[in-house]
């Protein structure tokens, strides 16, 4: 459920003011900053996985019709190629979903991605 943003403790409530509320009095107690600072960190890192979960969703799907597999084992093919490749996995994602518009998959994850296929054909056999 999205709620809308509370205007009541601060009169502020124009998008260009809003950044000045962090900058008005940070609070007296340091434990309490550093919670401020860890939660708006989270908060971010939050906001970046919900934005890059749909293209991942849409690789691990592009990966079961493909190999076919299961959701669980087309995912770990995908982490396997990011991290063999040492690119994000949003980023190997993005790249997989970019082929359905006719872009060309980087050399470098087009070869891992055929290693990890063959591995886990490999893995199917008897």
């Amino acid at each position: 459920m999205r709620h809308a943003p509370c205007t009541t403790h601060h009169p502020a409530t124009t998008p260009e003011e809003r950044p000045l509320l962090t900058a008005v009095s940070p609070p007296a107690d340091p434990a309490l900053l550093t919670e401020i600072v860890q939660l708006r960190a989270q908060n971010t890192q939050l906001a970046l996985a919900l934005e890059t979960r749909a293209v991942i969703d849409q690789a691990c799907g592009m990966v079961m019709a493909l190999a076919p597999c299961s959701s669980g084992r087309a995912w770990d093919l995908l982490v396997g190629v990011s991290q063999h490749c040492n690119i994000k996995l949003r980023v190997v994602a993005a790249a997989l979903v970019a082929t359905t518009e006719d872009r060309t998959l980087p050399a470098e994850i087009q070869r891992e991605f055929r290693r990890a296929l063959r591995r886990l054909h490999a893995a199917d056999r008897p």
